[in-house]
């Protein structure tokens, strides 16, 4: 019998993909929202492509706040685009940045 794969959409571009290839957003307990590169963090998690683009059409139609029930504020939404816009610099070649020596 297959394994069963974990499936999660995207809340920027709506797609389903498996959650391997997939970032979960969380909103914390503590009110903080942030990335789970773990994917394991205590909260609320939404899930994006690793695109930017995805984050931004995320942020157009207010997906964050109705996934978390809040808004997202402007310190945590500039945080979590650089750390995709790194992800996917470092998806797109197969390097890190710290291998390409950035």
């Amino acid at each position: 019998m297959a394994k069963k794969i974990p499936m999660r959409t995207c809340i920027g571009c709506g797609q389903s993909k498996e959650k391997r290839n997939l970032i979960r957003i969380v909103h914390s307990p503590d009110g903080s929202i942030c990335m789970d590169l773990t994917g394991r963090a205590p909260g609320r998690g939404a899930y994006l492509c690793k695109d930017p683009a995805c984050f931004d059409k995320a942020m157009k139609k207010g997906a964050f706040t109705r996934a978390f029930q809040t808004s997202l504020p402007a310190e945590d939404a500039k945080k979590i685009r650089e750390q995709l816009e790194r992800a996917a610099n470092s998806d797109s070649s197969g390097k890190t940045d710290a291998e390409r020596g950035g």
